[in-house]
């Protein structure tokens, strides 16, 4: 039987093609590229833009910031933790869920 990964132990892999600027506040909006044909007519027709904005907020964007395709999972816990303290608990199922969405989003991609 094969044991599962500990998710603290993977390496999250940013998709290259997404874009991200910082806002006035420093907070990371990523930009996503609208692709295939139903969007292309979208964008002609309708005039529906070309990128959807996907504004983060500031603990979002600190870990949007620190997923560099080398840190672990475990490793942006504790710089969360060093930098938010309590303001993020509970840490590690709140973090587990938020690669979750990245992964689901196809924002990220989970290394073991």
């Amino acid at each position: 039987m094969k044991k599962a990964a500990n998710l603290l132990d993977l390496v999250p892999v940013p998709d290259g093609r997404l874009r991200t600027e910082a806002d006035e506040n420093g907070n990371a909006t990523v930009f996503v590229e609208n692709r295939g044909a139903f969007n292309f007519v979208m964008q002609k027709i309708f005039g529906k833009p070309r990128f959807t904005q996907i504004h983060l907020d500031e603990f979002g964007s600190f870990v949007w910031k620190n997923i560099d395709g080398k840190a672990t999972v475990g490793e942006i816990a504790r710089k969360l933790s060093e930098e938010f303290g309590d303001k993020v608990e509970p840490l590690h199922a709140r973090l587990a869920s938020y690669m979750k969405t990245l992964e689901q989003c196809a924002f990220i991609t989970i290394r073991h």
